[in-house]
C-alpha cells in the first residue's frame, strides 16, 4: 500500500462515480483489520506511527468515498475541475429562483406535515442531482458539469438539513 495511492486506488475500486457500498464496507473492513494500530502495538515505535497513519489514510478515504457528495468533488478534483464552493457561486437562474421558494416555504410552513412534504421536494431534488453526478462523471466524462452539478448539491444539502432543523424544532 502506498500513502500517495488515489482513494480508489487504495480501495481497490474503479475510478467512477457509481460504487458498490457493500464492496466498498468489505474492503474498508478488510484493510483496517491489516492496518488497525492495535495490531502492530508490539511493533516498534516507527511501526507504530506508520499503522497510525494508515489506517487514518484509510478512514479519510473511507469517509470520502462513501458519501457521493465527497466522491464527486474528489473525482472532479481528480480530473481537473475544483469546485471550488467558496469561490464559485454562479448558478443557473431557475436554480436560484427554487431555492427562494424553498426558502420562502420554510420561513412560511408552520405543521409539520407540509414541512415534511418540503423535504420530500428536496430528497427528491438531491436524488436527481446525484443521478446528473453519475450521468456527468460516469457516462459523459464531463468534471466540469458534474463541478456544476456538485455546487448545486452543496446549497440542496445545506437546505436539506435547514428542513431538518426545523422538523426537529417542531417535535420537541
Amino acid at each position: 500500500m502506498n500513502l500517495q495511492s488515489s482513494d480508489f486506488e487504495l480501495f481497490g475500486l474503479p475510478e467512477a462515480f457509481t460504487v458498490d457500498r457493500t464492496t466498498l464496507d468489505a474492503r474498508w473492513k478488510d484493510l483496517q483489520r491489516q492496518a488497525h494500530p492495535d495490531r502492530h502495538a508490539s511493533a516498534d515505535p516507527a511501526s507504530q506511527r506508520q499503522a497510525m497513519q494508515w489506517s487514518v489514510r484509510i478512514n479519510e478515504a473511507y469517509q470520502r468515498l462513501k458519501d457521493p457528495l465527497r466522491r464527486a468533488a474528489y473525482l472532479c478534483e481528480r480530473r481537473g475541475a475544483p469546485i471550488e464552493a467558496e469561490n464559485n457561486t454562479a448558478m443557473p437562474a431557475d436554480f436560484l429562483m427554487q431555492q427562494m421558494q424553498w426558502r420562502e416555504s420554510l420561513d412560511e410552513t408552520e405543521g409539520v406535515t407540509a414541512l415534511e412534504a418540503l423535504a420530500n421536494e428536496v430528497a427528491e431534488a438531491r436524488q436527481a442531482r446525484v443521478e446528473a453526478l453519475r450521468v456527468a462523471l460516469d457516462e459523459e466524462n464531463d468534471a466540469p458539469a458534474a463541478a456544476r452539478q456538485v455546487r448545486a448539491l452543496m446549497f440542496i444539502e445545506r437546505f436539506a438539513r435547514d428542513v431538518e432543523d426545523r422538523l426537529d424544532q417542531l417535535g420537541q
